[in-house]
């Protein structure tokens, strides 16, 4: 299987490189692979108990978000910018939190997370993306031996993955687990890398435990066949996009 699948692996991982953010950094003192889950400020913990309000959530979401993640919220299929269309809110409550306290080190987004004025801001910008429409052309793995990959992918998801991200890649939003379907590949195989090579300190201890024996080639199938996977909402939807209630 590896020596078949060789020249995409490579390729998928010269990209995924390329757009890695810079190694070995540090936060709040913290070495890179000190791995602090659900570390629980005031801000993170009041942000997810309030009520996100919708409209003022996409006056700031089109004031410091949309420029990079785009209107729709697709963000980049190259694998820079992650789609956040659809996301649980409190996924991305945890997330920005975490940037804005240092226990994520995430230089890009930092400058753009911190000008949320408080624990309501960050509810309402929250609130306002979960109900984007899923976009379906989110960037997906299109290289050599494509079909070998993903069924390669299927079966190692299917063995750990599947217990926390749900056979239809739709996360547990009670639990902060993330909506995986209809990410990016290239941004989802970045994210996996940098777990398992520590420079991700806000990860669950489990997905920390799961990824760190996975190799290369294993973390590309994982991400091809992520990346393909579809929530319940996207399959019963005849229309190009699907939308959550506001």
């Amino acid at each position: 299987m590896y020596k078949v699948l060789t020249v995409a692996i490579t390729l998928s991982l010269s990209v995924v490189y390329a757009l890695a953010e810079p190694s070995g950094e540090k936060a709040g003192g913290i070495e890179s692979k000190d791995y602090k889950w659900n570390t629980q400020s005031a801000e993170k913990t009041m942000a997810l108990k309030l009520a996100g309000d919708v409209k003022a959530g996409q006056e700031d979401y089109k004031a410091y978000c949309a420029a990079c993640h785009l209107a729709s919220g697709g963000g980049n299929p190259d694998g820079s910018i992650p789609q956040l269309a659809g996301q649980h809110s409190s996924v991305i409550i945890k997330q920005l939190a975490d940037i804005r306290s240092g226990l994520r080190t995430n230089p890009v987004m930092y400058p753009f997370a911190i000008k949320l004025p408080d624990a309501q801001a960050l509810a309402n910008v929250a609130a306002y993306i979960e109900t984007l429409c899923v976009p379906r052309d989110s960037g997906k793995y299109e290289g050599p031996e494509s079909t070998q990959l993903i069924a390669y992918g299927k079966a190692l998801y299917d063995r750990e993955c599947v217990q926390c991200h749900q056979a239809n890649g739709d996360g547990i939003k009670e639990k902060l687990y993330p909506v995986i379907a209809g990410q990016h590949y290239k941004y989802l195989l970045r994210q996996m890398i940098e777990i398992r090579d520590g420079k991700r300190r806000n990860s669950h201890p489990e997905m920390v435990r799961v990824i760190a024996k996975y190799d290369n080639a294993q973390l590309v199938a994982i991400a091809a066949y992520q990346a393909m996977l579809a929530t319940r909402m996207q399959k019963l939807t005849t229309q190009p996009h699907f939308c959550k209630p506001v």
